[in-house]
């Protein structure tokens, strides 16, 4: 839990600065992931990164109506992001959310493998959204160490609903983090 939750703390503060970065012009614009735009990335990232990291600590459902929303409209909501980022990062401080499992959909995963994959997906759609409106991400090595491993345990699944393409050849150059990129099937050097 120790390691898990100190790179979900580092990944949200990256998060939160990334989404402080996004000016409402850009909404529009392209991104990595295909068919989204920014808008739909960010209401994406948004709600299952903080609102989604928090309820699955809480153990509850997400309301529908949060599925629904447009998170963006909001003039304000990088805060709101912040904001809901740290009651997410805290609800994931006690080390009894840590045990237990949860049933996706008839498959068991424990609550740390949940959380990783949520830290994974705050970080690499954390990145869709930097390099749509030209920002970088930053973490350390040792947090791009973990999102890889977390991306090569589950590209499979991942592959299985289209949440990932097919993997990206990167040069043995690559760091770290660009390798967990390419793991996903992002190209580490995309551009709009």
């Amino acid at each position: 839990m120790k390691n898990e939750h100190r790179a979900m703390t580092e990944c949200a503060a990256e998060a939160a600065r990334i989404a402080r970065g996004v000016i409402p012009g850009q909404l529009a614009g392209p991104t990595p992931c295909g068919e989204w735009d920014v808008r739909a990335l960010v209401n994406h990232w948004v709600l299952y990164t903080s609102y989604g990291l928090e309820h699955r600590a809480l153990r509850k459902p997400l309301p529908d109506e949060l599925a629904a929303r447009d998170f963006t409209a909001d003039a304000g909501w990088a805060e709101q992001y912040a904001a809901q980022l740290d009651r997410a990062v805290a609800a994931w401080a006690d080390p009894a959310v840590w045990e237990g499992e949860f049933d996706l959909g008839g498959t068991a995963l424990g609550a740390a493998h949940i959380a990783s994959m949520v830290v994974k997906e705050m970080v690499v759609h954390g990145w869709d959204v930097a390099r749509a409106t030209g920002q970088e991400v930053r973490i350390s090595e040792e947090s791009a160490a973990f999102v890889l491993k977390v991306v090569e345990d589950n590209a499979e699944l991942y592959r299985q609903y289209q949440g990932f393409a097919n993997p990206v050849g990167v040069p043995p150059t690559a760091t770290i983090f660009e390798r967990a990129l390419a793991a996903s099937g992002r190209d580490p050097h995309w551009t709009a």
